[in-house]
Formats: C-alpha cells, sequence, structure tokens
C-alpha cells in the first residue's frame, strides 16, 4: 500500500513539473511579446498539469484561447 501511494505521488509531481516547464516554454519562446494567451504559472496551473498531464497543459490554453473568443 506504502509503495502505491509513494508511486502515485512521485507520478503526479513529475507531470506537475513537466507541465509546468511546459508552460513556461511556451510563454516564453513560443508566443510573441504581449500575447493575451499566456498561462499563468500559479498554483491552479500546477494542480491542474499534475493531475491530467500534458492534456491539462492544452486544457489551459483551450480555456484562454476560448475567453478571448
Amino acid at each position: 500500500m506504502e509503495n502505491k501511494l509513494t508511486s502515485v505521488i512521485v507520478n503526479f509531481v513529475m507531470r506537475a513539473i513537466i507541465g509546468m516547464g511546459l508552460i513556461y516554454f511556451i510563454n516564453q519562446y513560443m508566443l510573441p511579446d504581449e500575447n493575451t494567451l499566456n498561462v499563468g504559472l500559479n498554483a491552479v496551473s500546477f494542480l491542474t498539469t499534475g493531475s491530467l498531464g500534458i492534456p491539462g497543459v492544452c486544457l489551459l490554453y483551450g480555456i484562454l484561447f476560448y475567453q478571448t473568443l
């Protein structure tokens, strides 16, 4: 039981770190300056990317894109 819990926590943290790094990379290098589609690096982003992974990053950018329509 303890080994499974450790595995889940490590998996969550790894997905969150990779997701936050991907958001930072997209905000800095893929989008032009002064863009309205910059996702913030905060607790909500951390939890979303930690639970969903890369689809969570896509979800965050999709929500911002939908808001600009």
